[in-house]
This record gives structure tokens, sequence and C-alpha cells, in this order.
């Protein structure tokens, strides 16, 4: 049997997923079964190729929800895991008759994708993932923005830290595809050292450092909201809690960065406010209006690359209601 596993492109928790699907997959539902990792990214227009969904099973892991009846798996926990009500109405409706009993699973209070299929793969198919509690911890960390302090998220010390600015820098299709697999076979800091992965380190790190000085210079801090725009250099995986790391008194930050395939519009929430949870705006919505989602903490809006001038609108007014929202609040 041949599955083919899709996950989110460019993301620690999406690997993590992929690779614990793949595992849970073989132990619990077919021992000799081959995978195919293909990555997903958010972006303008569609986000799924039916033509793409040509394994004998077909996953999607810690993306947005495909209707297509070729799919045979499904895990998600983000708020905005629907592109339409329609989408919506259909998971809802394979609930309701059986239809996708055991098959499709969505719990928008998980930390991270990989945290929620385990405990699917634990409570009901009896897969024993406490070999895996490596893996899952960090996913909730890193995916959860769980981290003690900026130092900590932004200096990288840990293995799983490394590894995600890895996954996040790197521009070769076939490197994910083959890490996956690794996570859940040896511990994070044995991954790390596998010489394809290790190689990469010293030049995103010195890169990582470019980043850091770049945003200082581009990041202004106005009403407890950070706004800058890098649109000018290719950087889109930075590391996002630099601007917290730069400007600790922050509640939001929002910036501009662009690839060869989209304009990304990043909105985030500080993790080590001391803003009250009620007196949170929900990212998610705001993201939502403008055709993107996420969590109530941090989401993302991918404009056409030819659409920056759009992207760089809806970046001002979603800077422009945050920081008002802000000015309403008393003084944290």
């Amino acid at each position: 049997m041949k599955v083919r596993v899709f996950y989110h492109d460019k993301c620690f928790d999406g690997a993590c997923s992929a690779s614990l699907f793949s595992r849970f997959h073989r132990e619990c539902i077919t021992p000799d079964a081959t995978y195919e990792f293909c990555g997903l990214v958010h972006r303008a227009g569609a986000l799924f190729n039916e033509a793409d969904f040509i394994g004998d099973e077909n996953a999607i892991v810690d993306f947005k929800y495909s209707a297509s009846t070729a799919i045979t798996w499904w895990f998600d926990h983000h708020l905005s895991a629907f592109l339409t009500p329609e989408d919506n109405q259909d998971y809802l409706n394979g609930i309701a008759s059986g239809r996708y009993t055991n098959r499709r699973f969505y719990d928008p209070d998980y930390t991270s994708c990989t945290s929620f299929l385990a405990h699917i793969a634990s409570t009901r198919f009896g897969m024993n993932t406490e070999p895996l509690a490596e893996l899952i911890r960090w996913a909730d960390i890193v995916d959860g923005a769980l981290y003690e302090s900026p130092k900590s998220a932004v200096e990288m010390a840990a293995p799983a830290m490394k590894l995600t600015l890895v996954i996040e820098s790197t521009q070769d299709p076939t490197f994910i595809p083959r890490l996956i697999p690794l996570l859940t076979q040896m511990p994070l800091a044995e991954v790390l050292q596998q010489p394809f992965v290790a190689e990469l380190l010293p030049p995103l790190l010195a890169r990582h450092e470019d980043s850091l000085a770049l945003i200082e210079s581009r990041s202004t801090m106005q009403d407890g909201t950070i706004y800058f725009d890098i649109t000018d250099r290719q950087l889109e995986g930075y590391n996002k809690f630099i601007p917290y790391y730069l400007h600790p008194e922050a509640t939001y930050s929002i910036g501009l960065s662009h690839s060869s395939f989209r304009t990304k519009v990043s909105v985030g929430s500080n993790p080590w406010t001391r803003r009250k949870p009620e007196e949170m705006v929900n990212l998610a919505n705001i993201c939502e209006r403008y055709g993107g989602g996420g969590h109530a903490r941090v989401g993302a809006i991918s404009f056409p690359p030819d659409r920056s001038d759009d992207a760089r609108a809806a970046a001002a007014e979603i800077v422009a209601e945050l920081r008002a929202h802000e000015r309403t609040l008393p003084v944290s």
C-alpha cells in the first residue's frame, strides 16, 4: 500500500505530525505500507490539487480541510481549519453519518497537531506514544510558543530549536521528506547530528544573526504593536520571536515578507505579554477577513507575489486596528 502524507510544509509541527502519522499508520493500520511525504503551503488561490491525491490512502496533517473523497485521513487543530462553510459542513455531515468515523479528526483546543494526533492514536487505536514523548513535548513548545523567555526562543540552544530553524529555512524540496521519518526513529539531538542536517546549520545560524539585525533596523513599536516590512529581502523564514526579543514590552507584531510564491502578512502576539487573555484580540478572526487564518494568538495571510501593495494595505489596516485596541486598555 502506498500512503501519501500531506503536511504543513516548513513547519516543525507539520513535520512532526507527518512523522508521527506514518509511524502510527505502520504500527496500527498497515504494517507493510510505504509513505510519500508532500508539503503544503498557505498561498493565495487553491491550496490543493486533486491530481496529487494518488495514494492508495491520502492523509492531510496540520493543514486545512479538503472535502475530496480521495482523502482517507485528516488531523488538524487550527481555528481556521475550514476554507469555506461548505467544507465545515462536509466534515460535520461526515462525522454525523459515520462516514468519517476514526478517519478525520479536528480539535482546535490542542496546542499542536502532533499532540492531538498522539492523543487520537493512543486513545482510539492503542498506540504506545511514550517513546515519542520528547517529540510531542517539543511540538507543543514550538507550535504553542511555550518558551521560557524570548532569549530561549531566539538564541535556540535546544536541538528542537535548531531543527526548527533548518525546517523553516530550507529551500531544498527533498530535505523535509528525508528528515520526517527520522523524527520518530531517534532522539532530536541525534537527528540534528545527521550529516545532511548538520551541514546546513552554520550558514543558517549566520543568516539568523543577519535577520536579527535586519528586523532590528526595520521594526517600529507603537501602542504595543510592532510593524516591519522586509519584502525587499528574500527572508520569509525568519525566527518569529525576534520582534519580541527586540521589543519585549510589545503585545502584537505584524511583519511583511516576500518569497517567490507569495507576499505574506504575519500577525502574532507576544507569548510573554502581561495582557490578560480576555484583553487579547483573536488574530485568526482578523486574518480570516483577508483570506488567511491561524490560531487565536498567531495567524497569517498570503497574497500573490504581484499583490504586495494589497498585502501592505492589509498590514496597515491590521496595525491600525491593533494599536487602536491597545490604546483602550490600561498600560500593562
